[in-house]
């Protein structure tokens, strides 16, 4: 699913500074001063997350040794080497069912 994170943070840190600004201006008691802190919290939080979402969207380019491989250059090319008459390649799996030769 596709959404637009900074977006979505930048709105949630434009609330928190609304609430900052409206509990500065109603002057609050001393005891309900944690609420200001909150805000700024929400505020400090919205920056980190901002810095922690940039990299999803904005990745850095690899280095030429790190690219990622194409699928078709992710196989190995076959071997252009014929095979020798009367033996098997090896790596290759015998049929338990093929008849022994003597």
């Amino acid at each position: 699913m596709k959404t637009n994170d900074t977006a979505t943070i930048l709105m949630g840190m434009v609330l928190w500074a609304v609430a900052l600004v409206v509990l500065l201006l109603l002057g609050l008691d001393p005891e309900d001063r944690w609420w200001i802190w909150t805000c700024v919290s929400g505020l400090g939080l919205g920056v980190f997350g901002l810095w922690y979402v940039r990299p999803r969207h904005h990745p850095a380019p690899l280095p030429a040794a790190e690219e990622p491989l194409e699928p078709a250059t992710a196989v190995p090319p076959a071997s252009h080497v014929p095979p020798v008459p009367g033996r098997e390649p090896t790596g290759t799996v015998e049929d338990p069912n093929r008849p022994v030769n003597g």
